[in-house]
């Protein structure tokens, strides 16, 4: 693609107002009941007959890490923690500053109690780690994708790895929603748009660009800003010991991106640009938790304008970027096209992250104990 073949915002995510509410709860998940989804993968499966480690240092030092950082599921949580969801939203409202952050009069909610607003919480929570595990398994699928693409050892075998890492994360996120809370939500329109065009492109590098920073980055800013704010102690266990894996996969596509875009042309970059902005406007969406409030009965776009104005809310969405903008930064991506991308993340309010640590950088800060890792 040439850099006079710009796509406009809404060839990209289907609109020209990245703020258009309407437009974004136009998109809805129509396969709500179905258990099998099917993507055309258009990738070839790569061999590589140089079996010699160490071309990369970064990345076999990666994948040192990596093994000597394997937890359990099963035996290095503690499952035997009995959670009550309603008191979890009440202490976590306790701690956050209430269970409401506006004013409902003359709202759809000027008759709630705090049994709706309890109920709103509960949902949220079910909500919310459905779609950490549906995410989840969109990075066990991709990173299965990587280590058929990808043409380095190193990273052929560092990917194999976070296979490994990401069936665990789905594994416990689903325990959790069924021994700890109260149901599942199905894949987020929005996400699932993303995963498949992720799993869709036949470049082994978007794969990276769109699972390891993108969503990866988007998951582990989610997950510390939840970590911070939850009074569940399994759940904060829990996120500590997935954020300890994530930081690892953020900063493997972050080490691997960095070599490949250097040799790249302006054009070339130019899509990666594009690619990203969509996703990180697409992965905004999906936390808007349109679900919810059509499973509690209100008006969803009079109750995502109240909640998206609300501290905590605009706070949440603008965190959501503090590790993909750094990494953005450190892959080049900002600034090169006359910096496209930096344009773009200033028109979505993010750019103030840029001058963060990438997660390559802070890597070591995440990492679990030793004694942390009863089961090594």
């Amino acid at each position: 693609m040439s850099l006079d073949q710009e796509r406009t915002t809404e060839d990209m995510i289907g609109r020209a107002d990245v703020n258009d509410i309407e437009a974004i709860l136009a998109i809805t998940n129509t396969d709500r009941d179905a258990v099998i989804s099917v993507v055309e993968d258009n990738s070839d499966a790569i061999f590589t007959w140089d079996y010699k480690k160490g071309a990369r240092p970064s990345l076999e030092k990666l994948y040192e890490k990596a093994k000597h950082s394997m937890w359990d599921g099963e035996k290095d949580l503690p499952w035997e923690t009995e959670v009550d969801q309603e008191q979890v939203v009440l202490a976590n409202a306790d701690m956050n500053g209430g269970l409401l952050e506006f004013d409902p009069a003359g709202t759809p909610f000027a008759k709630w109690t705090d049994k709706e607003w309890i109920q709103v919480g509960i949902e949220s929570q079910n909500w919310t780690l459905s779609q950490f595990m549906h995410g989840e398994q969109g990075a066990l699928i991709c990173t299965a994708k990587i280590v058929e693409t990808v043409p380095w050892i190193d990273a052929k075998y560092y990917a194999a790895t976070q296979v490994m890492d990401e069936a665990r994360h789905v594994e416990v996120f689903a325990k959790y929603l069924d021994t700890k809370l109260s149901g599942h939500y199905p894949v987020n329109a929005h996400l699932k748009m993303l995963l498949d065009d992720i799993v869709n492109d036949s470049r082994w590098d978007m794969t990276y660009l769109g699972m390891q920073i993108m969503v990866e980055g988007l998951a582990l800013a989610a997950f510390g800003f939840i970590h911070q704010l939850t009074t569940e102690p399994l759940l904060k266990k829990l996120l500590r010991y997935v954020m300890s894996d994530e930081a690892r996969h953020v900063a493997f596509g972050v080490l691997s991106l960095q070599e490949f875009y250097e040799g790249l042309s302006d054009a070339e970059i130019f899509e990666r640009q594009q690619f990203a902005f969509e996703a990180a406007v697409r992965m905004r969406d999906r936390f808007l938790q349109q679900e919810v409030w059509e499973r509690m009965g209100v008006p969803v776009k009079d109750a995502l304008e109240l909640v998206m104005g609300t501290p905590t809310r605009q706070m949440f969405q603008m965190m959501l970027f503090s590790k993909v903008v750094p990494n953005c930064k450190k892959l080049g991506l900002l600034d090169r096209n006359d910096k496209w991308l930096r344009h773009r993340f200033e028109e979505i309010g993010v750019i103030q992250f840029e001058d963060w640590a990438d997660t390559a950088s802070e890597l070591d800060g995440f990492a679990l104990l030793e004694s942390d890792i009863r089961s090594t």
